[in-house]
């Protein structure tokens, strides 16, 4: 049964972990090195939790205690109870949902790992905002993606950002990163798989067409959002993909184009 603490100091150490959550930078190099993440909300605690995270603390106010109290009985790690406005000094915003827990990190599978059981994998290169990762992860989570690898320079799925638009799902897709770029598609390539790249340009089949659902194994390929996949990525794919648009609409946010690419890749998939 973990510990309640009652904590009226906003420079109490022990906070440390919630201190200046809205500093994206400083949370971006911080939380990967020191092995944690940020679960926000009742909903995103409890999957982070049934996803197998070890919690390090939760930081609730006052009136989220008795709607966490099973959580609270389970765990070891400790409990600080604050007051609304203490939370806002110490986390840099206001915690409209009233409870935040430090997950501890698990190491990342790696690419080859992953491949060897999946047959619908999502590969994001530069994806970098984390409203569009979140997105993009809750829609693999619903539209039976396998996986997903990330570039190395796309954003961090477990950034509170990520985990709170996607609801969790960031813990139920398996993801690796790629250690170089693109060099590191052909790994994926030779596990079997073939490498759709979703771009508007003209010359792009119609996903349609394409029939990836009809594939053995396929990566779906996303770029950022705006720049879309460098030159370097769409030259690495085995064919270009695009989405039929109307009414002039050249091109669909990356979130939205994923969630209609996928279902593209998943319809007529034999259940597992």
């Amino acid at each position: 049964m973990a510990d309640l603490i009652t904590v009226d100091d906003p420079d109490d150490p022990r906070l440390r972990d919630y201190t200046g959550l809205t500093d994206v930078e400083l949370r971006r190099r911080r939380e990967p090195a020191e092995g944690l993440f940020i679960a926000e909300g009742e909903k995103v605690i409890r999957r982070a939790k049934q996803a197998g995270y070890e919690m390090r603390s939760m930081l609730l106010s006052a009136k989220w205690v008795d709607v966490m109290r099973d959580v609270i009985d389970e765990v070891p790690a400790p409990v600080y109870a604050v007051q609304p406005d203490l939370a806002e000094r110490v986390t840099g915003y206001h915690v409209h949902r009233g409870a935040l827990a430090s997950m501890q990190r698990k190491p990342l599978p790696s690419a080859e790992e992953l491949l060897r059981t999946a047959r619908r994998v999502v590969v994001m290169e530069s994806v970098n905002d984390h409203t569009n990762i979140g997105a993009i992860f809750r829609s693999a989570a619903a539209l039976g993606m396998d996986a997903v690898l990330l570039s190395p320079d796309c954003a961090d799925p477990l950034y509170r950002r990520s985990v709170k638009v996607s609801m969790g799902a960031v813990f139920s897709v398996p993801y690796a990163r790629l250690e170089s770029w693109p060099k590191g598609l052909e790994a994926v390539r030779e596990a079997g798989f073939k490498l759709l790249a979703l771009t508007p340009a003209e010359r792009a089949a119609s996903i349609d067409e394409a029939a990836p659902h009809k594939l053995e194994r396929v990566a779906l390929m996303l770029g950022a959002e705006g720049d879309g996949l460098s030159r370097q990525a769409l030259m690495a794919a085995d064919e270009w993909v695009r989405i039929p648009m109307a009414h002039g609409v050249d091109s669909l946010n990356v979130g939205a184009a994923a969630a209609v690419a996928f279902y593209a890749v998943a319809t007529g998939r034999p259940q597992d």
